[in-house]
């Protein structure tokens, strides 16, 4: 009888999920968060800021060539609902980021208040 945990599943030899829909490992190592955090740095966040400044060149040589009809206007419309979007992206982006490298930290911190409480309990301290 396994008192932390489920039998495996039929047929095979891992572990079984420790909760309905969870899983015995994590998701993903510190180091992969930490490659994640810094993709959404080198990757994501600077080549958004690309694109948004190539589409904002583009609609604004545009808008200017509709200057006086109702397409600049809703051009402009257009423009200012792309960039407010662009600013929600950045922000989810930088959110992410911050959110990855603080997990491992969480994580540890977590596992290391655990073992004190443990030690902290134990009879078999000091021997």
């Amino acid at each position: 009888m396994r008192l932390n945990g489920v039998p495996p599943e039929p047929g095979s030899s891992a572990p079984g999920p420790v909760g309905p829909g969870g899983s015995a490992n994590f998701a993903s190592t510190p180091a992969e968060k930490k490659a994640a955090a810094n993709t959404i740095e080198t990757e994501l966040e600077p080549n958004t800021k690309k694109a948004t400044e190539h589409a904002d060149d583009a609609t604004s040589t545009a808008q200017k060539g509709f200057e006086g009809w109702d397409t600049a206007a809703g051009l402009k419309k257009v423009a200012d609902t792309w960039d407010q979007q662009v600013k929600t992206l950045m922000g989810r982006l930088a959110s992410e980021k911050s959110a990855l490298r603080g997990a491992s930290g969480l994580f540890a911190r977590n596992d290391l208040s655990l073992n004190n409480q443990f030690a902290a309990q134990s009879k078999l301290n000091g021997l």
